[in-house]
């Protein structure tokens, strides 16, 4: 695969279209607020990182947590091991205790909110992120609290990594599917106009999917393309979601223990990255 004389913007535009096909909650309609290229600003983001890069993962369902975010975070934790860089899921319990034997995870306490800027302040000054990443991670409200898809307050049984991105000195990329993740108050506005309690948290890449974790693998794309290798051969989401089902995975719309993402059967994801791959035949 070439880069010569490659036009990476198409090919960005080309991914950030089938990330949204489907508009399953509303994506397509907020798509084009963003501004053009950001799969490719992300990813140019990830692709020169060398150093620690924070990978905040983790939606509370009933008291499980779901496999969207953490399929997509594992996915986007594998392609910086290849990149060189080091990445580290940031969590909190259960999904915490699930992940840590292995992989490298930083654990964050749920419901402690009176200490939150303190918190995060000490993680990143420990810590030292060249990068930041949320992919689908509750973000606050305008209540400053945490809203699930159908608006139960979740705060209890939340970690919160907001401000890991706002207190943040480097670059921060949010991923979301519904409007109510972090990240998704770049577009308040729009996402309010949603049946969704929007979140107001900010980054300054936001990246829309019909399922959160398939942006890992758009990203895994346009990676693929700025070095002109394939990097998406390795991309394995049924493994990675048969792993998280036996450590207790739920599906977040039917809540049930499912190889499963948002209701749809592991082979939508495989199809996408079908997909993904003849595009970077251009």
């Amino acid at each position: 695969m070439s880069t010569l004389n490659t036009d990476f913007l198409a090919i960005s535009q080309q991914i950030e279209q089938l990330l949204v096909r489907q508009n399953l909650r509303g994506m397509a309609t907020l798509k084009p607020h963003l501004r053009p290229g950001y799969i490719l600003r992300a990813a140019r983001l990830l692709n020169q990182c060398r150093g620690t890069v924070l990978i905040g993962t983790g939606f509370p369902v009933l008291d499980t947590f779901e496999t969207d975010g953490p399929v997509g975070a594992i996915g986007l934790y594998q392609l910086l091991k290849q990149l060189g860089a080091r990445p580290i899921i940031v969590c909190g319990d259960p999904l915490y205790s699930a992940l840590k034997a292995d992989y490298q995870c930083y654990q964050i306490t749920v419901n402690q909110y009176d200490a939150l800027p303190v918190v995060a302040s000490k993680a990143l000054a420990e810590l030292q992120p060249q990068l930041v990443i949320s992919i689908e991670r509750p973000g606050f409200n305008d209540q400053h609290r945490y809203a699930n898809m159908r608006g139960e307050d979740i705060s209890l049984r939340c970690a919160s990594f907001d401000y890991f991105l706002t207190l943040a000195a480097c670059p921060s990329i949010g991923i979301g599917d519904g409007g109510n993740e972090i990240g998704m108050g770049n577009l308040y506005q729009q996402v309010s106009q949603l049946n969704i309690t929007p979140s107001v948290t900010q980054c300054d890449e936001l990246i829309v999917a019909d399922v959160s974790n398939w942006a890992a693998w758009g990203l895994t794309a346009m990676v693929s393309a700025l070095r002109g290798e394939d990097l998406l051969a390795s991309a394995d989401p049924l493994a990675i979601l048969q792993y998280l089902s036996a450590k207790g995975s739920v599906d977040g719309v039917t809540r049930l223990n499912t190889l499963t993402e948002d209701g749809l059967p592991h082979t939508e994801g495989m199809q996408l990255i079908t997909d993904l791959t003849e595009v970077l035949k251009i």
